[in-house]
């Protein structure tokens, strides 16, 4: 036992609190100290007479293997959390060759703009690096799965390396919003976009909120939620309206998060679609994704399915009825085979 304690605690840049991993809130200058000592664990490595291990990463695995889900001890949220079980990145294999590098220069561009105190979108960084290294960096794909992988590295939040958060959504209803030093934002008298959700995650964290609300409810479709923010729902039904147009983003989990943590007895109802991406997505509002496992329980949330139920089928005219696509299949199967929701289900 203690052998295993002491291999888990050797394969990690950081140590262990063997039970379950989480990324930390960093300061810049606490995540400039956890990239030197990466730096520094590397040239050691590089330095090492008898066994020089250059050519490994060990970061923390991102798989369904690695995977499971937790509950809080005082709420009855629960959210996906990442054991200490590690993958490698390898410098010596062709298909790995690329990603390990891509680490070290995404991890050098955030420390970077950590010095000047800056902060940068994902598409941002991307455009840097397509600049800087066109060779290795030809997609946003390949900046989205090196920053995940700076992530399980360092184990701290994306925000902590100096990235906000890309954000699509926006909110409405019985909803008062004040930044530090502004003026209120009363979302019950904007027009239908809404007000748009900022990818600032310090700046969200820092809002003060105000509302007589009785209900959140999240909606999946933009086009939805414009019209229900025309016909001005939440004056009929005392309500806030959230949308992330589609799959949720970090800063649209990050508010619905913020403000089930300042109402806590205000009921959150998810407005998706009969069909495995509808699903897909209340499950990542509600418990989190294995891609951020690491991070996920700082954005769930207890969400509640609102919509259509197998039995509601009947009523339902032939002619609204899609086929299913092969992306469908593939999500479905994925929900299917997905411990978690397994778990919920039993």
């Amino acid at each position: 036992m203690a052998a295993a304690e002491a291999n888990v605690a050797a394969a990690s840049l950081f140590g262990a609190d063997r039970r379950l991993c989480s990324a930390d809130i960093l300061t810049p200058p606490e995540a400039r100290a956890r990239m030197e000592v990466a730096v520094l664990n590397f040239l050691a490595a590089l330095a090492s007479p008898s066994s020089p291990a250059i050519s490994v990463l060990p970061l923390i695995s991102r798989s369904s293997a690695n995977c499971g889900l937790r509950s809080g001890l005082l709420s009855d949220v629960s959210s996906v959390y990442l054991s200490y079980a590690f993958c490698k990145r390898s410098l010596m294999k062709a298909s790995n060759a690329k990603a390990f590098v891509r680490v070290w220069m995404v991890m050098e561009m955030c420390y970077k703009i950590l010095g000047e105190g800056k902060m940068v979108h994902q598409r941002e960084l991307f455009y840097k690096l397509l600049s800087d290294s066109p060779k290795y960096f030809s997609c946003q794909r390949h900046v989205n799965r090196a920053i995940q992988d700076v992530v399980s590295l360092l184990r701290c939040t994306r925000q902590s390396l100096g990235i906000m958060a890309s954000s699509r959504g926006a909110l409405i209803g019985r909803l008062v919003l004040q930044e530090p030093d502004e003026e209120q934002i009363d979302c019950s008298i904007l027009g239908a976009p809404g007000h748009a959700i900022t990818g600032d995650l310090n700046l969200l964290s820092k809002l003060k909120l105000y509302s007589d609300a009785r209900y959140i409810i999240v909606v999946e479709k933009d086009a939805i939620f414009q019209r229900l923010a025309e016909d001005r729902l939440y004056n009929q039904l005392p309500c806030i309206l959230i949308t992330a147009k589609g799959y949720p983003d970090i800063a649209s989990r990050f508010i619905l998060h913020r403000l089930s943590q300042t109402f806590p007895n205000m009921p959150i109802f998810a407005l998706v679609d009969w069909n495995p991406a509808g699903l897909a997505i209340l499950c990542t509002y509600k418990y989190g994704s294995i891609s951020m496992g690491l991070e996920s329980y700082r954005y769930t949330c207890n969400v509640k399915w609102l919509g259509l139920r197998g039995d509601d089928l009947p009523l339902i005219p032939e002619s609204a009825f899609q086929e299913l696509k092969p992306r469908d299949s593939q999500i479905a199967k994925s929900l299917l085979s997905s411990k978690f929701i397994q778990e919920t289900i039993t």
